[in-house]
């Protein structure tokens, strides 16, 4: 059972910003309870929330909040934000979260680098740190040198109190266990218990989780865009993979084995892709990019988002990764003209009736740049506090 102020829990399920499932009075509960009144003091942001608005959104009773936000001022978590005309009686406390009373690091395992933040609760980062990474040369290597960035992210931000560590890797993994599996181009790690030999190294609770997916937790807390609530996150970096938000929610599959979008073969007969396979998008991508032909890379790119929106009815698609940041303007504009073609041949579900042309799926890229998984995986953690 979950106590009110576990922040590590492993429910890392996700609702809809701005709303909430129905609360229960049951002591059992609390922690989901809690939960529930930490998130809307989240997206109520510096304005805050009064109690009676807190009660009405939660369906608890207004003694249940009262009993709840007390602890969450006793333990530092809320604060009062000032008063709030009422439409009868004495005006309304409102309260808000208070940002720096906890934090979470967010760490990114690239194949070369490592890129660390420590966000406040609110997700902003408060120290970003980076530094030269060797994920092919094994465990040892990896650990120590999380450990170490880790650590001296912590020291140079005062040692703040810590919930845990979200950390982003390549995959693919299983979420569920913290275990890597047959990670392409990387075969020694399959087997490797990462999440808690990275626990004992950074003394700290870890969740694990697929650099793309993390990357698309956190964008799906960022201020809602045009497009619904289903998106696609492409990022083409090392390696090419997606994150998936269907219906609000991350979707990892049963096995936490969505997303190995590289891994899709549009050339059978193509070059030898890293995974064994030949005429992966990933091969296909990275090849165009090794002999500097972008327009072929984000062709390529889009043909396969195209398969991606033709198979899901995504609402947007959203692109990431260092290769895509190097050349922003020509990813986005490549994948754009793909998937304005594959509208008009094929359409879309619920395009207007009459035979004009169906507006095609949208194309940005996505918030956070080059820290884009490190701020998703420092969401990990915040998401098991928040929801």
């Amino acid at each position: 059972m979950s106590s009110d102020n576990d922040p590590a829990r492993p429910d890392l399920g996700t609702l809809p910003e701005g709303t909430a499932a129905p609360g229960a009075n049951l002591l059992a509960l609390r922690g989901h309870n809690t939960a529930l009144v930490l998130g809307l003091l989240r997206a109520a942001g510096e304005q805050g929330v009064s109690r009676l608005e807190l009660a009405e959104r939660t369906g608890l009773t207004p003694q249940a909040v009262s009993k709840i936000t007390a602890r969450l001022r006793a333990d530092g978590l809320a604060a009062e934000a000032g008063r709030r005309a009422s439409t009868g009686g004495k005006p309304r406390t409102v309260l808000r979260l208070v940002p720096g009373a906890r934090h979470a690091v967010g760490v990114h395992l690239d194949r070369d680098e490592l890129t660390c933040v420590l966000a406040d609760l609110t997700g902003r980062p408060a120290a970003v740190r980076r530094a030269p990474l060797d994920f092919g040369a094994g465990a040892g290597t990896v650990l120590a040198t999380a450990a170490r960035e880790v650590a001296a992210l912590r020291d140079a931000a005062g040692g703040p109190p810590v919930l845990g560590a979200g950390v982003a890797c390549p995959g693919p993994l299983d979420h569920a266990t913290g275990v890597l599996r047959q990670v392409t181009g990387a075969p020694q790690w399959a087997g490797f218990p990462l999440r808690d030999a990275l626990a004992e190294a950074l003394g700290l609770p870890v969740v694990l989780d697929k650099d793309t997916n993390a990357a698309a937790l956190g964008l799906s807390r960022a201020p809602k865009e045009p497009g619904g609530a289903s998106f696609a996150y492409l990022h083409l970096g090392t390696g090419l993979g997606a994150g998936l938000v269907l219906g609000g929610a991350l979707y990892r599959g049963p096995h936490t084995g969505a997303g190995e979008f590289g891994h899709q073969v549009v050339q059978l007969d193509g070059p030898r892709c890293d995974c064994g396979r030949r005429g992966c998008v990933e091969a296909l991508c990275l090849a165009a990019v090794a002999r500097d032909d972008l327009p072929a890379a984000a062709r390529v790119l889009g043909v396969a988002a195209a398969n991606l929106v033709e198979l899901l009815d995504i609402d947007r698609v959203l692109l990431g990764g260092r290769t895509v940041l190097a050349h922003p303007e020509r990813f986005r504009d490549g994948v754009a003209r793909a998937l304005a073609d594959h509208a008009a041949l094929r359409g879309r579900p619920g395009a207007a009736p009459g035979g004009g042309a169906a507006a095609a799926v949208p194309v940005a890229l996505a918030r956070g740049g080059s820290r884009a998984v490190a701020d998703g995986a420092a969401e990990l953690v915040l998401t098991g506090l928040f929801r």
